[in-house]
Order: structure tokens, then C-alpha cells, then sequence
């Protein structure tokens, strides 16, 4: 039975909000693009995997790599930049709803200094999460909390394990977001709350891989918003 060798979680570039967290006051979080800065990082993490793939995989997967890629404007825009830069390894796109981004309800944009203000109670239930050591488990309100995207995050694997298993796709490629890929090797690894929290987010166009079963950690750093 074929069991998945090779997954790369790659996080989008650096985005409009990443450098101006303001718009997301105006601009739903899906739609953010990716700066001009973001989209030439995305080629560089392209250009870094295509030089470690022919370094490391077999020729025989050559044209056997499928892209999974978040639906959201930015995790596109990285993943068609990405999989040009290795198309000769591609076997196609494509897109799960299940890997976008944590769903921030209404305290979307808020910038944090005002969210007791806009919504005094919603913000003390928040904050009493946080104090008790609970960040995991605090939902937001009219959005998600990281416990949720744990949940939605490990329903997606079935799919990754049928593609193995039927269709013989064993080397993987995620574009999604921040807390997507601590999610997901949370999830994959059956991590603790407590690891998801003091775990750092990825700099924007990191690559971390998973290989034969284990954590091999980041193969490529990423870049920090400046």
C-alpha cells in the first residue's frame, strides 16, 4: 500500500495585510493579495524547491507532485508562483477549502488596542482564555478558534492518504497559511495545545517538510515582513 513519503508546507508570501494590518478594516481576509515584495518571494521558495527536488526525489516522480493550495487570493497567487517554478514536477493544482486561514469573526482588522471597546465582552472571554494558559481553545466571535482549525485541518487528511493509496501521489505540496501549517503539524504529529501556542508562526514563504513520517523542520527559512 502506498503511504505519503514527502509533504512541503509552504506558507504564502507576504501579503497587503502583513505589511498593513489596517486594511483588513476594509477588505475581507480572503480577498488580501500579496504584495509585489510577496509575490517575488513566492518565486524564490519556487526556485529553492525546484533545486532541492532535483537534489533529493527520484526522477520517477518527476510530473507526480500534486499542489494543494488554500482558496484564499494570496495562497493562490504563492501556489501558481510556486508550481511554475517546478512545473516539470507538477501534476496539477488544486484547491481545499479546508486549508484557509483561522476565521477571525469580528475582530477581523480590529487592531488590538480597540477590541475593548468595539466589543468589551467578547474581548474579556478572549482574555480569560489567554490568561488560563487557553488560546487554543478561545473562538473568536462569528469566527473560529485554533481548536477548530485543528479539527477542519485533520479532516483533510483522508484525501491526502486516498491519493497515495489509489493514484500513487506520495510528494506533496501545501500552500495555506501561518496557523494552517502549525495546525497541521499539530495534527499530523499529535501534538499537544500546548505546543500549538509556543510554537512560532513561519516567516512568509517558509518551507517545512515532513519526510518518512518525521518533522525535518524548515528546508527553507522564508522571509520576515520588513
Amino acid at each position: 500500500m502506498k503511504t505519503i513519503k514527502r509533504i512541503f508546507l509552504v506558507r504564502h508570501g507576504e501579503s497587503e495585510f502583513n505589511v498593513n494590518p489596517v486594511i483588513g478594516q476594509t477588505r475581507a481576509d480572503h480577498s488580501i493579495k500579496l504584495t509585489t515584495r510577496g509575490q517575488e518571494q513566492a518565486e524564490l521558495s519556487g526556485s529553492f524547491l525546484l533545486e532541492w527536488l532535483n537534489s533529493n526525489v527520484s526522477p520517477a516522480n518527476y510530473g507526480r507532485i500534486r499542489v494543494w493550495t488554500s482558496p484564499y487570493v494570496r495562497t493562490r497567487q504563492t501556489s501558481k508562483a510556486v508550481s511554475s517554478a517546478v512545473r516539470g514536477w507538477i501534476l496539477d493544482i488544486r484547491e481545499n477549502i479546508l486549508l484557509c486561514e483561522q476565521q477571525f469573526g469580528l475582530f477581523d482588522g480590529i487592531p488590538v488596542h480597540e477590541l475593548h471597546n468595539k466589543f468589551p465582552e467578547e474581548a474579556a472571554y478572549y482574555d480569560k482564555c489567554q490568561r488560563d494558559n487557553g488560546r487554543f481553545w478561545g473562538r473568536f466571535p462569528l469566527g473560529e478558534s485554533r481548536f477548530d482549525v485543528a479539527t477542519r485541518i485533520h479532516q483533510s487528511f483522508g484525501t491526502l492518504h486516498r491519493d497515495a493509496e489509489r493514484h500513487g501521489i506520495d510528494n506533496v505540496i501545501i500552500i495555506c497559511h501561518g496557523v494552517t501549517m502549525r495546525a497541521f503539524l499539530m495534527m499530523w504529529f499529535h501534538l499537544t495545545p500546548e505546543w500549538f501556542d509556543d510554537e512560532p508562526n513561519p516567516a512568509n514563504c517558509a518551507i517545512r517538510l515532513i519526510e518518512g513520517g518525521e518533522d525535518k523542520g524548515y528546508i527553507f527559512n522564508g522571509f520576515e515582513t520588513e
